[in-house]
């Protein structure tokens, strides 16, 4: 499996630096991981302070990583044990070095069913996420990220942007409802119920868990469409 390949050359190359811990969340760690479509989003604990000289070695890592097959889905996040998870931390993702923090939705993922690849579990080291805290950042994330992007029309006619519009606001309204986290498959089968429009949901199964066919020609219009008043109705509600 290319997956289990990517992963122990990672580790592997990581080992020098002496991890505590390396943890997989999302796709990965929950169970709906899609070998080829769904990215590896990774956390790892680092025991000294990631500076110039640790930054420089992530960066020759990923660099080598680069001709395996998948590299481009491999995301991590670099922390150390007494970090503030919320503040921006180096990351690797989209095949560059940012930072970004580590949100509540990613260390409530963890703390449910995170993955440990190596080291320590994330109950030693990640905070917990309240119910309340959770929350917050989901409505957040719903009214002052995705609902301004959805007045940018180019970015809809493009596949993630489909994607992830739909099923995120699918797993926040459940988060909101119910107080608990749900896969990208549970999320899409929840849509149609709350009013999406079902050809393109049907587009977004056939991508993400069968074959490919000619996308819905309006699918950037509909989507848009929909989740305008959707994300309005679901932030008002809390």
């Amino acid at each position: 499996m290319q997956t289990e390949v990517l992963l122990d050359r990672f580790l592997t190359g990581l080992a020098p630096l002496a991890p505590v811990a390396v943890w997989a969340h999302g796709s990965l760690g929950g169970g709906d991981y899609q070998e080829g479509r769904s990215d590896l989003d990774l956390i790892a604990v680092l025991e000294s302070p990631v500076g110039p000289a640790t930054v420089w070695r992530l960066a020759k890592l990923h660099a080598r990583l680069r001709a395996e097959p998948l590299s481009g889905q491999l995301h991590c996040t670099y922390l150390t044990p007494t970090a503030d998870p919320g503040r921006r931390h180096l990351t690797w993702a989209h095949e560059e070095l940012f930072k970004r923090p580590v949100s509540p939705v990613t260390r409530r993922e963890l703390h449910t069913f995170g993955r440990v690849l190596h080291g320590r579990p994330p109950a030693d080291l990640l905070p917990a996420v309240t119910d309340r805290e959770l929350a917050d950042h989901v409505v957040r994330d719903q009214r002052d990220f995705w609902r301004p992007a959805l007045a940018n029309g180019p970015l809809w006619t493009r596949d993630v942007w489909v994607d992830l519009g739909l099923l995120t606001f699918a797993r926040a309204t459940v988060t909101l409802r119910e107080g608990r986290l749900i896969s990208k498959r549970e999320a899409l089968e929840l849509l149609p119920g709350l009013g999406a429009p079902v050809e393109v949901v049907a587009d977004i199964r056939a991508r993400r868990y069968g074959d490919p066919a000619a996308p819905v020609e309006n699918r950037a219009e509909l989507t848009r469409a929909y989740l305008g008043p959707a994300i309005d109705a679901l932030v008002a509600s809390y």
